[in-house]
């Protein structure tokens, strides 16, 4: 590695490092000036550290970084080195914040409604700038993924699992409706952690088996500015010979896909997928203009 790339390498683990701290300071301000004041929690270990400290009147950054100790451990076995130390980085200024923000004014009182929904958005975003920087900010992830290797149910199956029994001692605290408006505020924000890892467009792939494949490859080619490429398929029954069609599109031009699907051949049998990322290629649209 020459020194050009030694200089972008570290400045770029310099930024996301950045980053995972950034969104620690905005997850930490979306708990002590929106959520916990109007006895709502999070989930996951920040939400047992919530109702650790209402109980026994800990210092709340103190029980995050205790209570995830374990889980940095399993993160570091499980995912790898760098994600477990961006990890610490991420934890660390999350305890470390709520420290210092334990004081900071309520910016919304009373409207419980409101308070899910900006509690939730803020502490999704900053939970969701940590995750695509390469850091957690939560250790009940990496125990989901590890539990569902050795299970026989999906990762998201066993976050929400774990998370029944989270809000259910948030409960104890907080009563039935504060774990209730917990639960909603915490799928807010893995909602907005969706969207800030993915983007705002994000992206959708096209696969279409039509009897006008060159026409229509030449249409989208003319109207969105995408490429597309070509796979020979059989039909299992017919042993027809197709070729099948496959175009990456983001989720802004979903409509005008369909539209000029419609118009080539009705008949077309289509297929779409959630797209989470595209790198390389020739994704980038080209002038239609």
């Amino acid at each position: 590695m020459n020194k050009t790339q030694q200089k972008t390498t570290i400045v770029r683990v310099l930024f996301r490092g950045a980053m995972v701290m950034l969104g620690a300071i905005i997850a930490a301000y979306g708990l002590e000036s929106v959520l916990i004041p109007n006895k709502v929690s999070d989930g996951g270990v920040t939400g047992l550290s919530i109702v650790g400290s209402q109980l026994f009147g800990f210092p709340l950054g103190l029980l995050i970084a205790i209570l995830n100790i374990p889980f940095v451990f399993l993160g570091y076995k499980q995912i790898g080195k760098s994600f477990a130390l961006y990890s610490v980085l991420g934890i660390a200024t999350l305890a470390v914040s709520t420290s210092m923000m334990h004081h900071v004014p309520t910016i919304i009182h009373g409207d419980t409604l409101l308070v899910t929904v900006v509690g939730g958005i803020i502490l999704g975003f900053g939970m969701g700038l940590a995750l695509r920087n390469g850091g957690a900010l939560d250790g009940i992830d990496m125990l989901a993924v590890l539990l569902s290797r050795r299970m026989p149910f999906g990762t998201s199956d066993l976050i929400l699992f774990l998370n029944v029994f989270v809000f259910a001692i948030v409960s104890t605290v907080f009563g039935l409706q504060g774990a209730f408006l917990s639960a909603i505020a915490y799928y807010i924000a893995t909602k907005v952690i969706s969207i800030v890892e993915e983007g705002l467009s994000g992206s959708k792939m096209y696969k279409i088996i039509t009897s006008e494949p060159e026409e229509m490859v030449e249409t989208i080619r003319d109207r969105l500015g995408r490429s597309s490429t070509f796979s020979n398929v059989q039909g299992a029954y017919s042993n027809e010979q197709f070729k099948e069609i496959t175009c990456i599109i983001n989720r802004l031009e979903d409509s005008k896909m369909k539209e000029i699907i419609l118009e080539i051949d009705p008949k077309a049998f289509v297929t779409v997928y959630e797209v989470a990322e595209v790198r390389g290629g020739n994704f980038s649209k080209r002038n239609i203009h």
